[in-house]
Order: structure tokens, then sequence, then C-alpha cells
């Protein structure tokens, strides 16, 4: 369930960073990176019981997230 909370919210950063293109709103680019946070952090909280790795290195954490969204994206990696 946690790595599919973060596919979803990776997804939704990408529908939100569409959203900024599309239409303009160019004021909203600073939150992009806080997009995935609620879905990532409900997973680790709600179902792995653990803290997430976004408090101690967050540019590692954001990084890794996009490296499993590709590997669940191609295959590599499964969700369930």
């Amino acid at each position: 369930m946690c790595r599919l909370l973060h596919y979803l919210g990776q997804w939704t950063t990408i529908a939100f960073i569409y959203f900024i293109i599309k239409y303009k709103f160019w004021l909203l680019i600073p939150i992009i990176p806080f997009i995935v946070y609620p879905f990532a952090w409900s997973g680790h909280y709600f179902f792995e019981k653990n803290k997430p790795a976004a408090f101690k290195n967050p540019l590692m954490a954001k990084l890794s997230d996009w490296c499993m969204f590709i590997e669940i994206t191609i295959g590599k990696v499964k969700i369930f």
C-alpha cells in the first residue's frame, strides 16, 4: 500500500506540473516538491508504521521516489 501511495503521489505531481504549465500558474512552482508528501507520509505512518526518509534527507527521498516511480512504471518493481 505504501508503494501504491507513493506511485499515486508521483502521478499527482506530474498532473500538477501539467496544470501549472497549461494554465500558467507560475506562482505554484515552489510547492511542486510537496505534492507527493501527503501520499507518501500517509503510506509510511498508517501502513508501514515508520518515519519517512524525507525528514532526514529530503533530496535523497525525492530522488528515491522518482527512481521507484520509474521502476514501477517499467514493471521492474511490483506495487502489490
